[in-house]
């Protein structure tokens, strides 16, 4: 007379599984192996879960069965029952007590005996030491990737893991939306709203095919990654992967998160052009505009947009009035000719880039060594700290905390390096553009594009413009009181120049007695400082 069995199958995902039968594998074997041992299958259980540890459903449900109502059990194999001690344990305990009466195993003797059990005990034992050997030589494996500088986890949006070098690649088309969604938002005239926007039309989405939300983009946006380093185990470390913007985009992507960063709230009215631009000389509070419409009662409309103080400073008691938006803009307008670049300037400072252009090697020579000076000095501290760390003289988060500080200057020293090493003299090509960019300001300024002129604003005056009795200055540049050295940034330089026009040569206002270079490359001064 045959047995009745419960046939139990199992497989999961996880690695420990990986080289086991497939549950379709499984099922054929054991019914072949019952029909030849004349067992009788009186149900099948099928499961795809992990058996690392207790909680699987349908494992239970048989247990609970076998329990009630007593019964036999057919598995492939010991380690398709348990893999942790309270599985294995209550499967012994149920041999214990007769409620389970059998167990057979197509590769593995067991019976109910004492002998019997004791193997059973080992089996599940040695299947508990597999797993658990094999997560820690798991996460060994993952540590020395991490030592290896390789990033031991699903590639950020922008790479791919490449499975055939087990490294992360670049991948070309989502890395200049990325490089593009970095450079709109360090703008400063784009939220995370409008970066969502902007990866949705490039067909940016999350492997799920969701839109990237607004917290997400925020996440991308302080990555680091994106730079050559990653963050694992809440540590920062040097990647070998290759970055895909430059240190200095990251930083002043950092400074605008932080800038913007002040909880929403909505605004009374819809914001108005030149918001956010011009601060109140007497209180320092920011100037906001607000839109009016005023109907008189022979039914005309008038529509007016004012601009005021907020008035919110809780120490002085704004005197200021309001200004209408036509004749800020005039106002505006006027100043941002004033910095316009003049023809003959233009000429003189080609000129001058051009000729420095040439004899530009020795103070590129300088810079690398004064740059390999200092990166040497980092290094020297990275190895100070750990040691530090290591004799347990350094708590764990000040090591953590010190080591990524030290890791962000190595990577902009090391990205400067690379700038001047191979690519020397790269300043003339963004320093030509800006001369450009320079002579063409008057027709904004003559144009009526609001959002044009704000942008230009910006980036001539950053957050120095002053609205007091009802007219627009800006407060004095930053290299106007040490011209020819370094300080303030190109707009800065070309303001003073027309402030000394009348009172100095052309040549000694043009250029300090440092050469062109090092002027220009004052050019690159982050942009964040102007937009704060």
């Amino acid at each position: 007379m045959s047995q009745k069995f419960f046939l139990y199958a199992r497989k999961s995902i996880d690695v420990e599984d990986k080289q086991v039968l497939s549950i379709d594998a499984q099922l054929t074997e054991l019914r072949e192996y019952a029909k030849r041992e004349n067992i009788e299958i009186s149900a099948e259980f099928v499961e795809k879960q992990s058996a690392k540890i207790p909680g699987r459903p349908i494992f239970n449900k048989l247990l609970n069965d076998i329990e009630k109502f007593g019964g036999n059990i057919l598995a492939w194999h010991p380690d398709r029952l348990a893999r942790n001690s309270v599985d294995g344990g209550r499967v012994i305990y149920l041999l214990d007590t007769g409620k389970l009466a059998s167990l057979k195993f197509p590769t593995f003797w067991c019976d109910s005996t004492s002998q019997g059990k004791f193997m059973l005990n080992m089996a599940f034992g040695q299947s508990k030491y597999y797993v658990d050997s094999l997560s820690e030589n798991t996460k060994r494996g993952l540590r020395q990737k991490v030592r290896m500088g390789i990033f031991p986890s699903q590639a950020p949006i922008g790479y791919i893991n490449d499975s055939r070098t087990k490294t992360i690649v670049v991948e070309k088309k989502k890395s200049r939306v990325i490089r593009l969604a970095f450079e709109r938002y360090v703008k400063g005239n784009e939220r995370l709203e409008d970066i969502s926007n902007f990866l949705a039309k490039n067909g940016i989405s999350t492997r799920s095919r969701k839109r990237i939300s607004k917290t997400r983009v925020a996440y991308i946006l302080a990555n680091p990654f994106y730079v050559g380093l990653f963050n694992y185990a809440k540590e920062l470390h040097e990647g070998k992967h290759e970055p895909i913007i430059s240190k200095k985009l990251f930083d002043e992507a950092q400074e605008m998160l932080k800038f913007r960063g002040q909880p929403e709230r909505k605004p009374q009215n819809e914001p108005q052009p030149y918001c956010g631009l011009i601060s109140c000389a007497s209180c320092g509070m920011m100037i906001t505009g607000e839109y009016k419409v005023k109907k008189q009662k022979n039914g005309n409309v008038h529509n007016y947009t004012y601009y005021h103080c907020t008035k919110k400073s809780k120490t002085t008691k704004c005197p200021e009035p309001c200004i209408r938006q036509e004749e800020l803009d005039r106002q505006l307008s006027s100043e941002i000719q004033k910095v316009s670049l003049p023809k003959d300037w233009a000429e003189e400072l080609l000129k001058m880039a051009e000729k420095d252009f040439n004899n530009s090697a020795p103070s590129l020579t300088a810079s690398v060594k004064e740059r390999e000076t200092r990166l040497l000095v980092i290094s020297q501290k990275l190895e100070r700290l750990l040691n530090g760390y290591l004799d347990q003289v350094i708590d764990e988060q000040d090591y953590r905390l010190q080591k990524g500080k030290l890791l962000l200057q190595k990577k902009s020293l090391q990205e400067e390096m690379t700038s001047l090493s191979h690519k020397q003299n790269d300043w003339l090509e963004p320093m030509q553009k800006w001369i450009k960019e320079a002579q063409n300001i008057n027709g904004i300024a003559r144009d009526n594009n609001f959002f044009a002129k704000k942008v230009v604003a910006k980036e001539i005056f950053g957050s120095n413009l002053l609205l007091q009795n009802k007219s627009v200055r800006a407060s004095a540049p930053k290299i106007l009181n040490s011209f020819g050295k370094m300080g303030g940034n190109q707009w800065d330089a070309l303001r003073a120049s027309h402030l000394l026009a009348s009172k100095k040569p052309l040549s000694s206002i043009l250029v300090g007695g440092t050469g062109l270079e090092s002027v220009t490359s004052s050019m690159s001064t982050t942009r964040s400082n102007q937009l704060s």
